[in-house]
């Protein structure tokens, strides 16, 4: 799975040091290695900005968040956006706000609405951000108030992909999408979290978002997670917000996670984050996920815990259920917890929905180190499967949606991000100025079964 960071080009120097460590065999856990270069690296790289006042991610005195309406404006304030602890002229609206989390109940969260430098157009980009992390402080909230974390370089980095809104004139709407905890993985979180992010920063009366602004999903790998869970829960979920989505433009997309645990964990690079989705899952639905594993997959969740995406790219190689999983449940459909919640995520199990999409897959992950899968599986990007994007998007074309799918064999996770942000900010550029929907359903191969069984 990504699950992922999309385009880390800018941080290919961070990336390195993890890489020039040795990498972990699949059957012992060399945190010696390369989980002491990060605790060099990571003391170094964190700070906290002494004029970052703490208490605001946290839910005001006197409110009952329980019986608190998702989309809710908790508080909000008026900050300077920061790039990797640096203030920069861009002016931030900071919303905490309440919404749901994966298991239906009620959570604060924030938002941050950057605001355009020059004049306003009213359209909105709700850029839903790659950051991946277990780790809280990694949000990208605080990064923008001027925090710094290693993990936050992410976000850092994404700045060059929403510039081109803010200069366009878009007011652009970034929320912490896997919530107060660091719910990695957790789809239908993600998704309510961007909905309701767009619902505050609407309310907000300092966000200057109006209540006919027209909206963009934009996001890569993780943040496809998002943009696309927001698209499946948006006519039950947020209703009102259907008529002022105009499309949305996403890549690098995790699907079946029976087939991304498959895939992922036959390579060098991402196999890290089968480990980080477990911890995530096992988080975000409260279940027991230690009963399941062997010895060394208990130590290595353990090291996971907290990490990045950034601290795990290259971590372990080759990291199977196998290796992790005891004998006795060979496959995820033999644990029932997990293969609860995996149901639950797998958008493969989900109706379409109606939202015009632009989706950019990579097929090329052998440049990543990660084989083509056997029967079922296939080829992918080296962390996400692109047959199960096709069915998925041949799915959706069924159900009447309307779809721009491009898939490219020679290009990887990483590297597919860099086309797609520019396509897919092209393409919302086409949807904010009314120019006709694309349309190439016909094209788009079979893929795997999505059923997840």
């Amino acid at each position: 799975m990504r699950l992922s960071v999309g385009a880390q080009a800018v941080v290919v120097a961070v990336l390195a040091m993890g890489m020039a460590a040795p990498v972990a065999n699949a059957q012992s856990v060399q945190t010696e290695s390369v989980g002491g270069v990060w605790d060099s690296v990571r003391p170094v790289v964190d700070h906290t900005a002494p004029h970052d006042d703490q208490s605001f991610y946290e839910v005001p005195d006197g409110v009952d968040l329980a019986s608190t309406a998702p989309g809710t404006v908790l508080r909000e304030r008026q900050i300077s956006y920061h790039v990797a602890a640096l203030p920069t002229p861009v002016q931030v609206t900071q919303i905490l706000y309440a919404t749901t989390n994966a298991r239906g109940g009620i959570e604060e969260n924030v938002t941050s609405v950057i605001h355009p430098p020059g004049p306003a157009t009213g359209n909105v980009v709700s850029y839903q951000s790659f950051y991946d992390s277990l780790n809280p402080l990694d949000n990208p909230s605080r990064m923008i108030a001027g925090n710094r974390s290693l993990g936050g370089l992410i976000p850092a980095f994404e700045t060059t992909f929403i510039a081109p809104s803010l200069l366009a004139g878009h007011t652009v709407v970034l929320a912490d999408t896997q919530g107060p905890d660091a719910d990695f993985a957790a789809g239908p979180g993600y998704g309510a979290a961007t909905l309701d992010s767009l619902r505050a920063a609407t309310a907000s009366p300092t966000a200057a978002v109006g209540a006919d602004s027209r909206i963009g999903l934009f996001g890569y790998s993780g943040g496809a997670i998002a943009s696309n869970w927001a698209a499946i829960l948006l006519a039950d979920y947020a209703p009102e917000l259907r008529d002022r989505i105009v499309g949305v433009a996403q890549g690098g997309l995790f699907v079946n996670p029976v087939t991304n645990l498959r895939y992922a964990g036959e390579g060098p690079l991402w196999s890290g984050v089968v480990g980080m989705a477990l911890v995530g899952l096992s988080r975000a639905y409260e279940i027991d996920v230690d009963q399941y594993l062997t010895e060394y997959g208990q130590r290595v969740l353990a090291d996971v815990r907290e990490l990045s995406i950034i601290e795990a790219f290259g971590r372990y190689e080759n990291l199977r259920w196998s290796d992790i999983v005891r004998p006795e449940y060979p496959t995820p459909q033999d644990a029932p917890e997990i293969m609860e919640v995996i149901r639950e995520i797998n958008m493969g199990t989900r109706p379409a929905h109606a939202l015009p999409m632009f989706v950019f897959q990579g097929a090329g992950g052998f440049l990543e180190g990660t084989p083509p899968g056997g029967p079922g599986v296939g080829d992918g990007d080296g962390v996400m499967v692109a047959g199960d994007v096709r069915t998925l998007m041949r799915d959706y074309c069924a159900g009447g949606t309307q779809i721009e799918y491009r898939e490219y064999p020679y290009l990887s996770h990483v590297l597919a991000a860099v086309p797609w942000v520019i396509e897919g900010q092209m393409w919302l550029e086409g949807r904010f100025a009314g120019a006709p929907v694309t349309n190439n359903c016909e094209t788009i191969p079979p893929g795997n079964d999505l059923s997840g069984n």
